[in-house]
């Protein structure tokens, strides 16, 4: 049995399909009774089990983990996110779980400049600690983020602090097929996969894609850092820790170039899903 911590989320959802088509037994973890999760009503075979549970609750988490093998470990950044996620790892092994899939961050390092990615790289320290086998997937930017930029589209800019730098993207649904690899073959568990789509595109870039794809002109607007983190918390209205997230992460595409990588590739046999290709799928949410 698989549980898919996260399932509402974009890459548990993307995932839960992806185990769906495999066939392979899952068992969807979410906090919200009513919310829809892909096969759990119609006639997949098997169905996916739906079961409360809240990484608060640590009664919820023993409840959820029994009977299960394998893990998939996706929660929402957040101040809280280490203690909460290295108390799931530790239910989950003392559960009997086997082996924890983790969705991590780039840049996971002791001294990253990005807060969040210090975070994740205590969780997978955990994990290495535990002697639970593991798999780390290290994706970069959520193409499905980019539906975030409709309002701002709409008034004909996109903001940024990365001037021409450019940013790797990868489709929460390549996530999720590499996540079911991890899962469901021997031969990919236990490893530490980078993942990005097939290439980086600066905001300047990304831009002039939004101009072609909704005949409006839309302007790329580069600012310092400290104006991109007052934007957020005036405007966007983040959480302070949010902002300063979002600034950092767009910093480190200034300071470490990204590039893309073929891990998607490699572990799938095909190609990554594109930018191009998102952009097109969902042209309709940038025309509101």
């Amino acid at each position: 049995m698989i549980v898919v911590m996260g399932a509402t989320g974009a890459t548990g959802n993307a995932l839960l399909h992806s185990l769906l088509a495999l066939g392979a037994p899952v068992r969807a973890l979410t906090r919200t009774p009513h919310a829809p999760i892909p096969g759990s009503t119609g006639a997949h075979r098997p169905p996916v089990e739906v079961q409360y549970a809240d990484a608060t609750d640590p009664h919820s988490l023993h409840t959820a983990f029994k009977g299960a093998d394998q893990l998939f470990l996706a929660m929402a950044n957040g101040p809280a996110q280490v203690e909460l996620e290295t108390r799931v790892v530790d239910i989950a092994a003392h559960a009997g779980i086997g082996h924890i899939v983790k969705v991590s961050a780039p840049a996971a390092e002791p001294d990253s400049p990005v807060a969040v990615s210090r975070g994740h790289h205590a969780v997978e320290e955990h994990l290495r600690a535990s002697g639970l086998t593991h798999t780390v997937l290290r994706p970069y930017a959520f193409m499905q983020n980019l539906l975030r930029l409709a309002p701002a589209v709409a008034q004909g800019v996109i903001l940024g602090t990365t001037g021409d730098a450019p940013f790797n993207y990868v489709d929460c649904r390549d996530i999720g097929d590499v996540a079911a690899a991890a899962l469901t073959r021997p031969d990919i568990a236990g490893g530490t996969y980078p993942l990005t789509g097939p290439e980086a595109v600066s905001h300047p870039e990304l831009a002039a894609r939004l101009t072609t794809l909704t005949g409006r002109r839309i302007r790329y607007v580069d600012l310092t850092p400290d104006e991109m983190r007052e934007n957020l918390l005036r405007h966007a209205h983040m959480p302070a820790w949010l902002a300063d997230h979002v600034t950092e992460i767009q910093q480190l595409a200034v300071t470490r170039p990204e590039t893309p990588n073929p891990t998607v590739s490699d572990v799938l046999g095909r190609p990554p899903r594109t930018l191009d290709a998102f952009l097109h799928e969902h042209r309709a949410h940038f025309h509101r």
